[in-house]
């Protein structure tokens, strides 16, 4: 335990000595829950939660999208850049058992998350008078728990697959984004939206997340507002990410991944 310990915080350290990735992770969707605000005004409008203030409805919707860029964005695009200069194949030259270092590594990327969702509801409570309840409080942590751990595994996922930083990015980018539209983060659907694309957003994990952490802070939900059937989903995307992270992660970087299995007429082994 306190290697584990020692591990997660060198890979919290060296997130902060890179003042670029603070900045989109932690202050960045801050302004955008200022900036949403003073667009649209923090009048109250039908929202899938019901007669809320925009505010109430931005603050869960861009906390859970803080932590899932903390995770899956962070994990995925920070592992295929180690792995392209070929940290992680020192690394896994080193007695320290490869399992403690990606641990650390998620560890180090919850932790992260876990800070940007707490300063998210803070200026939501604070500046804009967002509802939060004391009896719901249980059902916030859990869901924040399951939803970045299963983003981890996915980001573990995205970097097995990327197998380079110029992949990783645009992968990255190509799928968080363009979900956050259609899973009730920057825009609430109504009733007329499109079936097909409310049944897209119910298959990805982003809007259960998303709709089980608002679900806690809804005014009209009664306590202890857990969505198990949310946290159902994002459990099963979290065993997928994790099965595709064992099949395919890979230590060496892709040159010398394929120059071995040349070598040994196979598939380059992990």
């Amino acid at each position: 335990m306190r290697l584990l310990w020692r591990c997660t915080r060198l890979q919290n350290r060296i997130f902060w000595r890179t003042p670029i990735a603070a900045f989109f992770t932690l202050v960045f969707p801050l302004l955008m829950l200022v900036l949403f605000t003073a667009i649209f005004g923090n009048d109250t409008f039908d929202s899938v939660y019901g007669e809320v203030k925009s505010s109430q409805f931005y603050t869960p919707g861009l906390a859970v999208y803080a932590a899932a860029s903390s995770t899956y964005t962070g994990i995925g695009i920070m592992l295929a850049s180690r792995r392209e200069l070929g940290i992680l194949k020192r690394v896994r030259g080193t007695p320290l058992p490869p399992w403690m270092y990606l641990t650390g590594v998620v560890l180090s990327a919850v932790w992260i998350a876990a800070l940007a969702v707490a300063a998210m509801v803070v200026l939501g409570v604070a500046a804009y008078g967002v509802n939060v309840e004391a009896a719901k409080v249980p059902a916030m942590l859990v869901t924040f728990a399951v939803g970045s751990v299963s983003f981890a595994a996915l980001g573990l996922a995205l970097a097995s697959l990327a197998r380079s930083v110029s992949m990783a990015v645009p992968l990255a980018n190509a799928t968080l984004l363009p979900l956050a539209f259609i899973s009730n983060i920057f825009v609430s659907f109504g009733h007329d939206t499109p079936a097909w694309l409310e049944f897209l957003g119910d298959v990805f994990p982003l809007k259960h997340f998303g709709l089980a952490f608002g679900e806690a802070m809804n005014p009209f939900s009664e306590a202890p507002a857990f969505e198990w059937h949310r946290l159902g989903v994002m459990l099963l995307w979290l065993v997928a990410g994790a099965a595709v992270a064992a099949w395919r992660f890979s230590w060496v970087p892709p040159v010398v991944a394929g120059r071995a299995s040349r070598r040994r007429g196979g598939p380059a082994g992990a």
